[in-house]
């Protein structure tokens, strides 16, 4: 008799199997769309289950994009949307935004995040006109390499994600405290790494690393483009090679660019290449983004040159 009463009834044990199953089936995963692939890894780090999808890749210039109708779907089916910002994205991001008629991607929406909104940006400009080139006013847009902001950016990220899902608030708050402690830790190992690039000069291609130069006290003392955004010209680059060729120590470009200006000058002046990445691949953290440019950097200017100063 007790095996009975203790027993659930047919009944009883419909209603467990439907509780369990709502307890056990995983929230629908948030659709993201960001504007290039580090910001898909920053989020990543703090949502691991969301669809994430990045307009751009590793090889693409986030200036110019077409607005395909493959991008507006995307965007239109977004929870949440993060870009650089800056103007960088000016060309196409507001035509995607309007066709999309998504309000969760507007730029007045707490669910679009610009990731320059909360950065210590640096060169900006009072009067901008388009004889300046491709000059932002409210300052350099490459702030995936912004080191010292990256931990308020990922704040930034956990509190829009927990507003958006309160159910995993915890989950995001948890994995945001962990991003932060690691980053915290790779930034003291890379300022020790680093150490032997103060003071290095460079000629550059467009202000890149910009943000990265400055912490790792870099100067770029030329450009390969004759003005922002402009390509490097025959007579822009021959003007170069008057340079004094002690006055810098290598020549940098980004895998996004042309190779051709940069060697051009290396033939001519006998001054190393640095092929730079712009962002991540694949699956790789930002920390790896970090890690592979301070590598290609420490190779050139401090390895090679102390085993050629070695040689001679």
């Amino acid at each position: 008799m007790l095996s009975n009463i203790l027993r659930p009834s047919k009944g009883l044990k419909a209603v467990l199997a439907a509780s369990a199953a709502i307890f056990c089936t995983p929230a629908a995963a948030l659709n993201i769309f960001v504007c290039q692939p580090e910001w898909q890894a920053l989020i990543s780090a703090h949502a691991p289950d969301a669809n994430i999808f990045s307009a751009t890749t590793a090889r693409q210039d986030p200036h110019y994009v077409q607005a395909r109708p493959s991008l507006i779907a995307k965007m239109r089916q977004a929870d949440l949307a993060m870009c650089s910002g800056a103007e960088l994205e000016i060309g196409w991001l507001p035509m995607l935004q309007s066709r999309s008629g998504n309000l969760s991607v507007q730029n007045d929406a707490e669910t679009m995040i610009f990731a320059s909104d909360h950065v210590a940006m640096l060169d900006t400009h009072q009067h901008v006109d388009r004889s300046m080139g491709d000059i932002h006013a409210h300052g350099n847009p490459h702030v995936q390499f912004a080191i010292n902001d990256i931990p308020e950016l990922s704040k930034v990220v956990t509190q829009r994600l927990q507003a958006l899902d309160p159910g995993n608030a915890h989950q995001y708050q948890a994995r945001g405290i962990r991003f932060r402690a690691n980053w915290r830790q790779h930034v003291n190992e890379w300022r020790e790494l680093s150490k032997p690039l103060k003071g290095k000069k460079v000629v550059g291609q467009h202000a890149t690393y910009r943000y990265l130069f400055k912490w790792l006290d870099i100067e770029q003392v030329a450009d390969l483009e004759p003005k922002p955004g402009l390509s490097p010209t025959t007579a822009h680059l021959q003007s170069l090679t008057r340079l004094d060729k002690a006055s810098y120590d290598a020549i940098v470009f980004s895998s996004h660019q042309d190779h051709q200006p940069a060697e051009w000058l290396h033939r001519q002046t006998g001054k190393p290449v640095i092929k730079l990445p712009l962002t991540v691949s694949g699956n790789e953290q930002l920390t790896d983004l970090v890690d592979q440019t301070l590598a290609g950097l420490l190779e050139v200017l401090v390895v090679n040159s102390d085993q050629k100063s070695i040689e001679q």
